[in-house]
């Protein structure tokens, strides 16, 4: 299984920081993700689900956004996505429509993330391996340790 470059590591571990600055007294989930290519971290985000009253902006949708904006280009083949939560189904299609085979995320599923973060929790992201007709690669628990217990025991 590949490994996360230290870059990438550094990158996982500000973002848990982002997002753990999120978390607030409501039980909200802190969620960020970046978009890297190589060393270089393109854009950062955060969920803005509750703050635009809209279901997309999830963190990684956010980030692919505007990473695209920088780049003044939709195709983001060479980068990775890394977010704090295993992205969920939509974050996922939308990474691979933006052309990014590369996922890096902290906390994942199954080991102890609610199934409502997941839309089709029946589905794992094996499942979107199998199913992807490109290289996949997926990279779970990176820095996990320090964020899981957010969305293990987030208030419904």
């Amino acid at each position: 299984m590949p490994n996360a470059t230290s870059a990438e590591i550094d990158t996982m571990r500000d973002l848990i920081d982002r997002a753990l600055a999120e978390v607030d007294d409501g039980g909200k989930a802190g969620i960020a993700a970046a978009v890297m290519r190589g060393d270089a971290i393109l854009s950062r985000g955060l969920n803005q689900v509750h703050l635009h009253h809209d279901p997309t902006r999830h963190a990684e949708i956010v980030a692919i956004s505007a990473a695209t904006r920088a780049l003044s280009d939709p195709d983001l083949s060479g980068c990775t996505l890394l977010t704090t939560l295993q992205p969920c189904e939509m974050c996922l299609a939308a990474m691979r429509f933006a052309g990014i085979s590369r996922v890096i995320y902290a906390a994942g599923r199954p080991d102890v993330v609610e199934d409502k973060y997941f839309a089709f929790p029946g589905l794992r992201i094996e499942d979107f391996d199998r199913a992807d007709h490109k290289a996949f690669t997926a990279i779970g628990g990176v820095c996990a340790d320090r964020i899981t217990h957010v969305y293990a025991n987030a208030a419904d």
